[in-house]
């Protein structure tokens, strides 16, 4: 796909269906990414441990450095795709992962060929090679949905957008195959010599697919327009609306730009400050309730129930197949029942699972019902906490600041997903936790925040169900707030 010819423009009366949803796929390569760069360090984090002879706290730091780049990425996403486009994001992106991708695999040639056998030297370059993925995971999960919002039409725009979340999770799934088919390839000495370094290698074919086809995709109609480019953004919008609608969405986009503000004092105004304490408390307990634990040290959590490596690693890929599956349920079911009901039941059944499976290494008797507990926790959190979070995020906070504060919940997000990351390797594998709790001691910590969770959704967070955003501004009493001042 090409972008119009601005001059000339041959399009239906309603546009081209399929012009939108390629467009789409391609933005949503970057959410594949973003699942598969985030989860390719469960299958390789014990074999870079066992290469590097890496001690708990290097164990955390090289597991979870990529966060650091997530931090980042999402704090100059914005900047950077208000600046270049969303298009030359995207592509930037696309190059970040690829870059990071050959780099992570070959660390010694980025550590400086005269001392390849300096250890020390080649994990340095490893982590800060970590830390480029990372950024384009920030960037992407920041620009991905935004490009999609932005290039669909309003009929169609919820269901594309919720392609993004889809194809995370499933980038997700896709790296826990092919770490389990990667490590059946030979024995434990070949994985920790090479393994490893072809399971990173291997996410360097979706990522060049993302920096070539990025070029092909057409730019987003309102940064065009933002630019005084009208021209050629309404040839896109014909494109993809049909020259009857194309006009009216314009003027829509127009309106819309017309109203934004710069004001970043709105955010602190008192009613304001409220929903945005309620959003960040929301993001952040997303994350300390566990779910990257289990997405990033799942194989790792396994083994310590005493099975075979080649069965963690499909155990893991099953928990992969569970979180997608029940995304979608989440996604055909969060406008049914409600956001309230689906975190607050969510929660419970995550923290009960959590409670379960702490009681079973507790006890020593883990084995199979490891498993049991954690497919139950990660259908519980794909079908509530993980994507209606999100939703939740989207609705409370007020047309003029929801850029701004979304911006400040994500990068709260991360921070908590570093955070949880860094210190679970520290926690499991301390000694003195290990003899008095013999790994169950995280787990009920995790499962406490999700009693918090429960809480919050039951006393704070309203129900925004079948509401307009201008009917929920309402229902909260912004439109006085954010009146005066702006």
């Amino acid at each position: 796909m090409t972008d119009p010819d601005y001059g000339e423009f041959m399009g239906s009366k309603s546009g081209s269906l399929g012009y939108v949803i390629s467009a789409c796929c391609v933005a949503a390569l970057g959410g594949l990414l973003f699942g598969y760069d985030t989860a390719v360090i469960s299958g390789a984090i014990g074999f870079l441990k066992d290469h590097f002879h890496l001690s708990p706290a290097w164990k955390a730091w090289a597991a979870s450095s990529a966060l650091v780049g997530c931090i980042i990425g999402v704090s100059i996403a914005g900047v950077l795709s208000d600046w270049l486009g969303r298009k030359k994001v995207l592509i930037l992106s696309g190059l970040l992962f690829f870059v990071s991708a050959v780099g992570t695999a070959v660390p010694e040639l980025f550590a400086g060929l005269s001392r390849v056998h300096d250890t020390q030297r080649i994990l340095h370059a490893f982590i800060a090679l970590r830390i480029v993925g990372g950024v384009g995971v920030g960037v992407a999960s920041m620009t991905s949905p935004m490009y999609i919002a932005e290039i669909s039409p309003a009929r169609i725009r919820g269901r594309l957008v919720s392609v993004n979340q889809l194809a995370i999770v499933s980038g997700m799934l896709v790296v826990y195959f092919v770490n389990y088919y990667i490590e059946g390839l030979g024995s434990l000495i070949w994985n920790m010599d090479y393994g490893w370094r072809y399971m990173f290698a291997s996410e360097a074919v979706p990522a060049f697919l993302l920096l070539v086809a990025a070029i092909f995709v057409p730019e987003s109609p309102r940064w065009l327009t933002k630019q005084g480019r009208v021209d050629e953004a309404l040839a896109i919008l014909t494109h993809a609306n049909g020259p009857e609608k194309a006009g009216s969405e314009m003027e829509r986009i127009k309106t819309a730009i017309a109203r934004e503000s710069g004001s970043v004092k709105q955010l602190f105004k008192p009613g304001v400050r409220v929903v945005l304490i309620m959003g960040v408390a929301l993001a952040i307990l997303q994350q300390i309730t566990g779910i990257n634990v289990i997405l990033y040290y799942g194989p790792e959590i396994f083994k310590k129930t005493g099975i075979e490596t080649n069965v963690a690693f499909l155990w893991q890929a099953l928990v992969g197949a569970v979180n997608l599956i029940f995304t979608v349920v989440a996604i055909w079911t969060v406008d049914k029942v409600g956001r309230k009901p689906l975190m607050t039941l969510g929660a419970a059944g995550m923290g009960i699972a959590l409670f379960a499976l702490g009681m079973a290494f507790f006890f020593q008797s883990a084995g199979a019902w490891a498993l049991v507990f954690v497919v139950g926790y990660i259908a519980c959190f794909a079908m509530s906490v993980g994507p209606v979070t999100w939703v939740i995020l989207s609705e409370i906070f007020p047309n003029r600041i929801r850029g701004r504060a979304m911006s400040i919940a994500t990068v709260c997000l991360w921070t908590a997903n570093f955070v949880v990351s860094y210190t679970f390797p520290r926690m499991n594998e301390n000694k003195w936790l290990i003899d008095l709790f013999h790994h169950g001691f995280p787990f009920w910590v995790y499962g406490a925040f999700c009693v918090v969770l429960v809480i919050t959704m039951l006393t704070i967070v309203p129900e925004t169900k079948g509401k307009s955003l201008e009917e929920i501004e309402v229902m909260l009493g912004f439109e006085s707030d954010l009146t005066d001042g702006v």
